[in-house]
This record gives structure tokens, sequence and C-alpha cells, in this order.
């Protein structure tokens, strides 16, 4: 049996911004919250070096690998070495509608072929010990039914699929941007709803539009929430995670300034191994969100930290930023 998985709270696949400095950033925020990587192909697994893609720090588990493909002998394949690499779970992307990845089978386009879903999913399941779960819309195009749903979903389960993550909003194939994908099709979280209340024995978890202060509102109707956009522009709204929705850990939250802090050995140690600054502090840009300093911090990032020869000394300036605007704000409060 694959190990269960507390999915209450969880952060999304995004391309370009959960990699690995992003995902490790996070952790330290919040112990529960289930992390994702951006999307990695099969093709790139099977024919590079892995490691390029699948390495991470184990502190950043719980940790599931997103998998693009459609081929189960190749998602298997893929399947079994998130395992060798130590990840947590395995999802398959059946929401991206981007024109490239559609090309490839990949992604959205995969909701008109729930039975290549179901295989891809069984075979994943017979080569690996570990939870797959499938992450996809509530319809494509003009099929938007919710009995075109409950069938994908139904199919899906047959090929051993327990959790589904759903993305409240059907995806437009043709005509819209991946962006647009992401604003433009309306909400439907009483879609989801409906679709937990009739797949009572299946996880599911909602995802689409969500903001942290109305995560706990989703719950009592679903097992769990998924943020995207809204963590990587408000991080710090990671930092109550675990007090407000896993009452068994009561550990005080960071501070920006203590997550800061917490990030200058892994910044150092990952400047000694050749990175380049911008990439590692990345996540930590809109750290200090509607915090006294936070345009200058951002300013002093983004001029110095593009740099060939940045350093730490260059993020340790822009906390100084920040340091001085605390400083001075209780003297213009109390003025």
């Amino acid at each position: 049996m694959p190990k269960r998985i507390d999915h209450r709270f969880c952060t999304a696949p995004m391309m370009d911004w959960t990699d690995r400095h992003c995902r490790y950033f996070w952790r330290l925020l919040s112990h529960h919250t289930v992390l994702y990587t951006e999307m990695v192909t099969t093709g790139a697994l099977l024919h590079a070096d892995p490691a390029r893609f699948l390495r991470f720090d184990p502190a950043e588990s719980p940790v599931g690998l997103q998998l693009g493909g459609s081929e189960p002998a190749d998602l298997a394949h893929c399947a079994r070495l998130a395992e060798q690499w130590g990840y947590d779970e395995v999802n398959l992307n059946v929401g991206c509608p981007s024109d490239r990845v559609q090309n490839g089978m990949i992604g959205a386009v995969l909701m008109g072929h729930a039975g290549l879903v179901r295989d891809g999913v069984a075979a994943m399941r017979e080569a690996t010990s570990l939870p797959v779960t499938v992450k996809h819309r509530i319809g494509i195009d003009d099929q938007d039914s919710y009995a075109f749903l409950t069938d994908f979903v139904g199919t899906v389960a047959e090929g051993g699929c327990e959790t589904f993550i759903v993305h409240a909003r059907k995806a437009f194939l043709q005509g819209l941007s991946p962006r647009e994908n992401r604003d433009v099709p309306p909400l439907d979280y009483d879609r989801v709803y409906q679709l937990k209340r009739d797949f009572p024995h299946l996880e599911i978890i909602i995802n689409g539009g969500i903001q942290r202060p109305d995560a706990a509102q989703h719950l009592p109707h679903v097992d769990g929430v998924m943020l995207g956009r809204a963590v990587w522009h408000q991080p710090m709204c990671l930092a109550d995670v675990d007090q407000a929705l896993f009452a068994e850990d009561q550990r005080a939250p960071l501070t920006a300034q203590q997550a800061a802090e917490a990030m200058l050995p892994y910044i150092e140690r990952e400047l000694a191994a050749g990175q380049r600054l911008h990439h590692v502090i990345k996540p930590l840009f809109n750290l200090f969100h509607q915090c006294p300093g936070a345009r200058q911090y951002r300013r002093h990032l983004s001029e110095q930290a593009h740099r060939p020869d940045a350093g730490i000394d260059v993020f340790l300036a822009a906390l100084q930023q920040v340091e001085r605007a605390a400083e001075r704000a209780p003297a213009a409060q109390a003025g």
C-alpha cells in the first residue's frame, strides 16, 4: 500500500517557479504543506541526465514529482526514478493547456483520453510503491458537463488513482494562452464539492484562485486545498499554515526576517556550489510583501542580484534596507 500523505494544504506545481530553491524556502515556512516540483516531462527524464531535473534536498519532503507524459511505459519508468530519488508522491499533469504540451499529448488534452490516463496511472502504480495522483481541470472546451467530469474521474480511478487534485476551471485548448486559462474560465468550486460527495471514497483536493485566508472554508467540502500564485506573491502566507490547519503543530511561525536569516546557510551553500544568486533567491523576492522597506529590498535585488559576481553580500544589503525601514517606521508613527 502506498504511504498516506496529508494533503490538507498543498502548493501547486508551477513552471519556472517551484524549483528546488523555492521548495527549500517554502519548507522553512511550513513543515506540513505538501510541495510539488515543476512539471518534468517523461522525455526529459528519458533522454537527459535525470539528476538535472530530480535533484532535491531531503528537507523539502513531503514533496511530489509532477510528470508530464502519456505513454504508460515511459510514465512507469519515470515513476520508478521518482522513488529512487526519494520523492514522496508522483503526480500526473492533466491540466496544462499550452499548445506545446498538447502536441506531445501532455496536460489538459488528456482529459479527452480518460482510458489512456487510467492506463498510465495503472502502469505507475505497478512500477512504484509511491502514491500516484492526478491533477486535472473540470473540463476542456465544450466537454465541460458534470457527467464528463465524473466519467473522467471514475475511469482514472479504475487505474488505481485515489487522489485527484481538481483545478476548478475548465481549460480552453484553443484560443487562450496558458496564462489566460488561469483566469478567464470561471471558477466552479461547487462542482468540485459535488465531486467529493459523489466519490466519497476518493481524496479530492481543490485548486484554483484560492487565497490563504479562504483556504479553511473549503475543507468542510473537500479533503484539501492547493494554492499556487498566491503563495509565490505572498510567501509569508505559509507561515501560519501549520498552526491554523494542523492543530497538532503549535510551533511559533517564523517572521519574514527570521525566514531570511534561516535561508542564509542555504544561499551560501548553493553559491559555493556554483549557483547564481538571482536563481537561488528568486522565491524570496516577495518575502517582505507589504512590510516597510519592501520596495527598497526588491529594487536592490532587481538591480544587483543578476550580476555574475553577485554574492551573499547583495542579499544582506537588501535585508538592511528592510531593517532601516523598520527602524524608521516607529519613529514616523510616533511623530
